[in-house]
Formats: C-alpha cells, sequence, structure tokens
C-alpha cells in the first residue's frame, strides 16, 4: 500500500492500484480453483452436447474401432421421424404424468417431514438417518424390495385378496408409471428432506414467536412462516426433481420390464436407449436427446416461475 506524503497533516490516502491488484489475484485463485470443475463440465456435458447436435442432422452409424463410414447431412429428418413416431409422444406422456405425481409428492412429503424432523423430537437423528437410507441404497436392491411388496404375487396382493388390481400393479397399463412415480419419490426423498432441513435453519425463530403470538397455530405457522421461508428451496426441489424425473431409466427398465405393458411405462431416455442401442440407430436417439433437453428447459422455467411467483 502506498501513501500520499504531499497530503494536508493528519491526513493519509491510499492509492488506489494497489486494492486493485489484490482484487486480480484473488480473481485468478478463484479462477485457478473453479477450472477444475469447468473443465469437468465441457469434457463431461458440453462436448457430448455439441456432438449429439451433430449427429441428430446427419444418418449415423455406430462401427467398429478403426472403421470409418460417411454420415450424410440429412437436415430435420431425424427430427421429422422422433414428432411422427407414437411411441416417442407415448413416452413423453409417461413423463407429465410422472411429473403431475412425482413432484407435487416430492415437495408436500419433504417438507412436512423436514419441518417435523427439526423439531425436538426422540430419536430425531434415526429417523434422519431413516429416510435419507433409500437414497443411497442401489436401486437394483430397492426394486427387488418393491417387487416383493407389488409384484403379481407380492405382499400387496395378497394382503387385498380379492380386491388386488387385475392386472397387477407393475404390469397394468393405468398404474405402471403412478406406480413408478411413487417408487421414485420414496426413493429420492430422503435428498430432499436434507434439502429443507439446511433450509428451515435460516428461517428465524422470532418469525414463529411472533407469529404464535398473533395466534397462530402450528398450521397456520407452516403455511405463514415455513413455506415462504424455504421457497428458494422449493425451486430447487421442484427443478431438481424435473431434471431427475425427466431422465427417468432404470425404475422402467428393471420394474417394468424395460418400458411394458404396450409402453405405457416407457420414458424418452428408456426409448434413447432402446432405438440408440439396441436398433442400432443412434441418429434418432441424438435427435429424440435434443428434444428431450429442449422439453426439460421449458418445463424446468415455467415450474421456476411458478415457484418464485411469490417473491
Amino acid at each position: 500500500m502506498s501513501v500520499n506524503l504531499d497530503a494536508a497533516p493528519g491526513a493519509v490516502r491510499t492509492s488506489g492500484p494497489a486494492p486493485r491488484r489484490k482484487d486480480r489475484g484473488l480473481s485468478r485463485v478463484g479462477a485457478l480453483f473453479v477450472s477444475p470443475y469447468v473443465l469437468f463440465i465441457v469434457v463431461v456435458f458440453a462436448v457430448p452436447l455439441v456432438y449429439t447436435v451433430w449427429i441428430s442432422f446427419h444418418r449415423f452409424y455406430f462401427t467398429a474401432p478403426g472403421t470409418k463410414i460417411d454420415s450424410p447431412w440429412v437436415g430435420l429428418s431425424n427430427y421429422r421421424d422422433v414428432f411422427t413416431d407414437p411411441v416417442v409422444g407415448q413416452a413423453f406422456l409417461n413423463i407429465l404424468i410422472f411429473l403431475v405425481i412425482n413432484v407435487p409428492l416430492t415437495v408436500g412429503l419433504s417438507l412436512v417431514l423436514a419441518t417435523a424432523l427439526n423439531a425436538k423430537i426422540r430419536g430425531r437423528s434415526f429417523f434422519r438417518a431413516a429416510f435419507y437410507v433409500p437414497y443411497v441404497t442401489a436401486s437394483v436392491a430397492l426394486v427387488a424390495v418393491w417387487q416383493f411388496l407389488f409384484g403379481s404375487d407380492g405382499f400387496v396382493n395378497h394382503l387385498l385378496g380379492s380386491h388386488a388390481p387385475d392386472p397387477s400393479w407393475l404390469v397394468n397399463s393405468h398404474l405402471a408409471m403412478p406406480m413408478i412415480a411413487v417408487f421414485v419419490t420414496w426413493k429420492q426423498l430422503g435428498f430432499f428432506v436434507m434439502l429443507y432441513l439446511a433450509s428451515l435453519q435460516n428461517v428465524g425463530k422470532e418469525l414463529y414467536e411472533a407469529s404464535a403470538m398473533d395466534g397462530a397455530g402450528r398450521v397456520r405457522q407452516f403455511f405463514s412462516v415455513t413455506v415462504p421461508g424455504v421457497r428458494p428451496a422449493t425451486t430447487l426441489v421442484v427443478i431438481y426433481a424435473i431434471i431427475t424425473g425427466a431422465n427417468l431409466f432404470s425404475e422402467p427398465y428393471l420394474l417394468t420390464g424395460g418400458g411394458g405393458p404396450d409402453h405405457s411405462s416407457t420414458s424418452p431416455v428408456l426409448l434413447m436407449y432402446q432405438k440408440g442401442i439396441e436398433q442400432g440407430h443412434p441418429d434418432f436417439a441424438a435427435a429424440l436427446g435434443v428434444v428431450l433437453v429442449a422439453f426439460v428447459m421449458i418445463v424446468s422455467l415455467a415450474a421456476r416461475k411458478l415457484t418464485e411467483r411469490g417473491d
């Protein structure tokens, strides 16, 4: 730091360049720390996305290493095939059904449970861990539990007896996707509960005390204090649930044998796998992937506007 000796007696002036040099140094350090993540985003997300867009405009085939074949430009042909394929329309309808069930359930249950677990109750740490266990458990193990409960000869059907649905839950064209939505809600609930628990720490206790003095009960406090106080977390939960739901793959693949019955539980990502890998049409799968990205962006932006409307 330099000092201006020509200033009036008793006054000390510091020149400006030193703080700016310090700021530039901090910026370089920050860029150094951020650069690995930026590189990760570029390599893992940006480059594959650009390559996917390129494939979607060409007639493309997977080949053996070292083998080269022409990939002619086909323009919007792949996109035309995507939009005229009835299975694609069914897949996006399935995802909409999934999101309509999964997102409200996820937001409502996780917020209520987080509010309960934020209170001083006995065994609070145990319950917090118990709700988080399904999220960190392998999907294959959880699918086995779900099959045991809701399979054709499952435990639930034995309890219901003659009242059990026919066809059964996971092979019923009307119930397969709702059951997958409930399964995913249960599996991921612990993660969203933790997000809300973190957000609840920022809601001032004085707000609850003031509302109690005004005569508000627990239910009124929940809707007047808790819900507005965790709105940023709600936006994050909604968008994250939409993104993970739109990328649904392992659940329909494992629970319903690959999207059955009659494609009633097929998701766009599962259809991309079937078309691109199993049937050898990666160009069609790439076009479907680009459409899915646009779909997720539109739905996520609409959800963000909706959840932040009260701000």
